[in-house]
C-alpha cells in the first residue's frame, strides 16, 4: 500500500489540513495519508503545543469514517525532538510492506536540505507537494517529486485560529464542528 506521510503539529488540525490530505489521496497514486502528530517539532517552540493526545484525538474526531485518511502517534514513543528521517526507518521497519511518501507544502520542501540526514528521505522517499503562494519550487533538491497541480489552498492557519480561540472569536468554518466543539467543551487554547 502507498501511503503518503503528512507530518505536523496539528495544533489544531482545521479544514486546509483536511483538504490537502482529501485531495492527495483522491488526485494521486496514494492509497492512504496519515497525519503524523509531531510531539516537538525541532524547528518550532513547544510551549504554545496543545498536549500531544488531544491533538491526536482531535484529528481522529476530524477523520472519523474516512477509511483513506488516519491519525498517527508513531513519533509519541520516538525520541525527542522529532526527526523524519528517524520515524521514516521506524515506520518501514514496522510495516514493511507499505511505501512512504511525504505529503508538504512548498513553504517546508524548500528547507527540507536543513532537515536531519534529508540525503536519506530523498534517496528512499518519494515527495508529493501542494504549492503554497509566495513559494516556487526552484530546486528539486534531488528528490523524486510529484507536484499536486490543482490542490485547493486555503489560507489558514493555526497560529490564527489559537489567536481567535483566546480573543473569543468564532473559529467555525475554519475547522470542523467536531474540533470546533472538543475545543470549545475542553476550553484548549484560552489561555
Amino acid at each position: 500500500m502507498k501511503v503518503g506521510l503528512y507530518f505536523g503539529s496539528f495544533n489544531p488540525v482545521h479544514i486546509g489540513h483536511l483538504i490537502i490530505a482529501s485531495h492527495a489521496v483522491n488526485e494521486t497514486d496514494l492509497n492512504q495519508v496519515w497525519f503524523v502528530v509531531s510531539p516537538q517539532n525541532p524547528f518550532k517552540q513547544s510551549s504554545s503545543l496543545l498536549n500531544e493526545y488531544h491533538r491526536l484525538h482531535l484529528i481522529k474526531s476530524a477523520i472519523e469514517g474516512e477509511n483513506n485518511l488516519r491519525a498517527s502517534n508513531v513519533e509519541f514513543a520516538l525520541p525527542r525532538p522529532s526527526f523524519t528521517v528517524d520515524t521514516l526507518a521506524y515506520l518501514k521497519e514496522k510495516f514493511p510492506v507499505h511505501d512512504f511518501s511525504l505529503l508538504m507544502g512548498s513553504d517546508g520542501f524548500k528547507n527540507l536540505d536543513k532537515w536531519k540526514n534529508f540525503e536519506n528521505i530523498i534517496k528512499n522517499h518519494p515527495i508529493y507537494i501542494y504549492k503554497r503562494p509566495g513559494f516556487e519550487i526552484t530546486e528539486t533538491h534531488g528528490a523524486k517529486i510529484n507536484i499536486l497541480e490543482t490542490a485547493p489552498l486555503l489560507e489558514i492557519s493555526s497560529t490564527k485560529i489559537r489567536e481567535l480561540i483566546k480573543k473569543r472569536k468564532s473559529i467555525r468554518f475554519l475547522v470542523p464542528d467536531v474540533v470546533k466543539n472538543e475545543i470549545e467543551l475542553a476550553g484548549y487554547y484560552r489561555k
